[in-house]
């Protein structure tokens, strides 16, 4: 099998799968495992200093949010877009021709006067973007890169990342992709995918800037200026963190992962779209149920876009159920998400999924938000999705 032939199934499970059966590449099973209490989301700051010496990332008060599920995200890119000023950065895993290409495309046709326009995409999950997508955003004076090309970076250490800054401002990240999907069900009668993203304003947005650039200059681009990292001062009641992963012996999205689950003492609920725990994974969801913790895990059904990933979750299903751990299966189209729920207080929204090449070769992201209310709304959001699942019994 080449490259070129799973170029089309670009989601990070088909790159396991395929990595499993070449071989030749580095231990995909991560190697980290906490010992001893992490302090829960509850109390802030001792969370905040468990989070700083696991991740590097403190919880910086001061910050707005809005939760853009599904398609509401396009709206909301183009809506931030219009009022932009200085510059507009997009890096995305998925990027493919079509209606919401073309949104984006002609909302940045429309950018006011000397606003730079800065593109990355990763060619294993945009294999289209060069051909169709980037002569467009030539014509509009936008720079476009290429991250790691293909055939001269044939490894799987891609950028999963979904992350747009506007005048280093605003931020939004999440699950989404710019392709047909996340607008509607591409040739079927299915909706949207179901995915969940995150605007956010205020200090956080400068980290989500920095990765953005680590990329971009890796990928060929010039340093951006002084300008696109204006001083955010605090304006808002979150507290958020951003959380930026690379490949590594043991990544931030190992890190984090393992952390936020560990700090669980009353409630762990989550929503992921790749869901194939390794050992390791599985026994520390299995240690929080049988802490009283109350676990739930929601994942695609039927309509799932890899068989090998739908294979996967639901080996692992034995185990957890036998824990009391409540599974779900959603069942109008794709559940594309990767956020959890954590006690009151604790949301986490971002790209990574729980499959070992998310957690240990991707480039990925993800934004931790202490906030009562963020954690309501998706309260909101965990209802209304399952009411549209099945529970695996």
């Amino acid at each position: 099998m080449r490259l070129s032939s799973i170029a089309a199934r670009v989601f990070p499970v088909a790159g396991v799968v395929f990595t499993l059966c070449v071989g030749g590449c580095a231990p995909l099973s991560p190697e980290l495992t906490l010992h001893g209490p992490v302090p829960t989301p509850d109390d802030a700051d001792a969370f905040d200093v468990a989070l700083f010496q696991t991740v590097g990332a403190h919880l910086a008060r001061g910050h707005r949010w809005k939760l853009e599920d599904d398609g509401t995200v396009f709206d909301a890119i183009v809506d931030d877009i219009g009022r932009a000023r200085t510059s507009v950065d997009i890096v995305s895993y998925i990027w493919h021709s079509g209606q919401p290409s073309d949104r984006l495309v002609a909302a940045l046709e429309r950018r006011a006067h000397g606003v730079a326009c800065r593109l990355l995409v990763d060619p294993l999950g945009s294999p289209d973007f060069d051909r169709n997508v980037a002569p467009r955003l030539h014509a509009l004076g936008c720079e476009t890169r290429i991250f790691r090309p293909l055939p001269s970076h044939p490894d799987f250490e891609r950028n999963h990342r979904k992350i747009v800054v506007v005048d280093g401002r605003v931020g939004i990240v999440g699950g989404f992709g710019i392709r047909q999907e996340w607008a509607r069900g591409a040739g079927s009668p299915d909706p949207e995918w179901r995915d969940i993203n995150v605007r956010v304003e205020g200090p956080a947005v400068a980290e989500m800037q920095r990765a953005f650039a680590q990329n971009w200059v890796e990928a060929g681009g010039d340093l951006l200026p002084p300008s696109d990292f204006p001083h955010l001062p605090p304006d808002g009641d979150a507290r958020v963190a951003f959380v930026s992963s690379t490949f590594g012996t043991v990544t931030n999205a190992d890190r984090l992962t393992l952390v936020a689950i560990a700090s669980a003492k009353k409630r762990l609920w989550m929503w992921n779209a790749y869901f194939v725990p390794d050992a390791r994974l599985s026994a520390l969801l299995i240690d929080r149920a049988r802490h009283g913790v109350d676990v739930r895990i929601l994942m695609p059904g039927d309509k799932n876009d890899v068989a090998a990933a739908k294979l996967g979750q639901r080996h692992s299903y034995g185990p957890l159920a036998d824990a009391g751990i409540k599974l779900y299966e959603f069942q109008p189209t794709m559940m594309h998400a990767k956020a959890m729920l954590v006690d009151d207080t604790l949301a986490v929204i971002g790209s990574i999924n729980l499959d070992a090449l998310s957690l240990t070769r991707l480039e990925e992201d993800a934004v931790v938000v202490v906030d009562r209310a963020l954690v309501e709304a998706l309260e909101r959001d965990w209802a209304a999705d399952i009411a549209k699942s099945r529970a695996v019994r």
